[in-house]
Formats: structure tokens, sequence, C-alpha cells
């Protein structure tokens, strides 16, 4: 495999930042919120609801994901290398 994003679901990346303790809060629509909260913030996520998320969609969670995780820590996850 080459060096790109990976083939990613739903699913798959809900898994992902629940490993960072990220936890499902709601679902409105095909649009599932995941929130980590702390004692003095929240951080929110959303990601849609699909058996395949698109490339340009799985990039955009990554890079906002990427405000509150490292993005070397989260870069195995989402790309091939």
């Amino acid at each position: 495999m080459g060096v790109g994003l990976k083939n990613l679901s739903s699913k798959e990346v809900i898994s992902v930042f629940e490993k960072f303790g990220f936890v499902v809060h709601s679902q409105k629509g095909s649009h599932i919120k995941l929130r980590r909260e702390s004692a003095n913030h929240r951080e929110t996520l959303m990601v849609p609801e699909r058996k395949q998320i698109a490339k340009g969609t799985l990039r955009e969670i990554f890079t906002q994901a990427s405000a509150y995780i490292s993005p070397a820590d989260l870069r195995p996850y989402f790309y091939n290398e």
C-alpha cells in the first residue's frame, strides 16, 4: 500500500477517538457527536455515519481532531505509511 489516507468507516473512526478518551455524546440524523470533557473545557468532534467515509471528509476530521490530539499520535490510524 502506498502513502495516503486509509479507507475507514465511521465505526473505525469512532473507535480511534475512543482510545483518546472521546465518547459518543449524541447523534442527530447521520452525524455522530463525540465529546471529551475535562474540568475546564469541552472538546467536540463530529463524524458522519458511513460505511466508508470520503477521503476529503476523513482528511477534515483528521485536521479538526489535530486541535485536540497530536497529529503524530493520530497519523498511524488515518494514514498508510
